[in-house]
């Protein structure tokens, strides 16, 4: 498990916070919101994509934006163990793409 955290802010202003992990690692199946990240700078991030889904280790394991996320200097994922409620995983998506505008969100 990572120690690594991360607070998110949305275009709510609302916060989110996620943990930390290079983007090989696996995943249990849960419920979560997700971002593929670049490390702009020490403890400086910048989203490359960001999802939601109710199984993460399902959903990873072969993710359809990988090669976008590689091509834009995605290095790691940060995960937020959400609700299984899916309504409540999109609005914290939503919310978090309004403010970061990712390029991978827009392919």
């Amino acid at each position: 498990m990572s120690n690594r955290k991360i607070l998110w802010t949305g275009s709510s202003g609302e916060k989110y916070e996620y943990l930390i992990y290079e983007i090989d690692t696996s995943f249990k199946n849960k419920p979560s919101n997700y971002i593929f990240a670049k490390e702009t700078s020490p403890k400086e991030w910048l989203p490359v994509y960001i999802g939601e889904t109710d199984l993460l280790a399902d959903r990873l394991s072969n993710h359809e934006k990988l090669p976008c996320v590689k091509r834009n200097g995605g290095t790691h994922i940060h995960v937020h163990i959400s609700s299984s409620d899916e309504e409540i995983r999109r609005s914290e998506e939503v919310d978090l793409i309004e403010k970061w505008d990712p390029p991978c969100n827009k392919e």
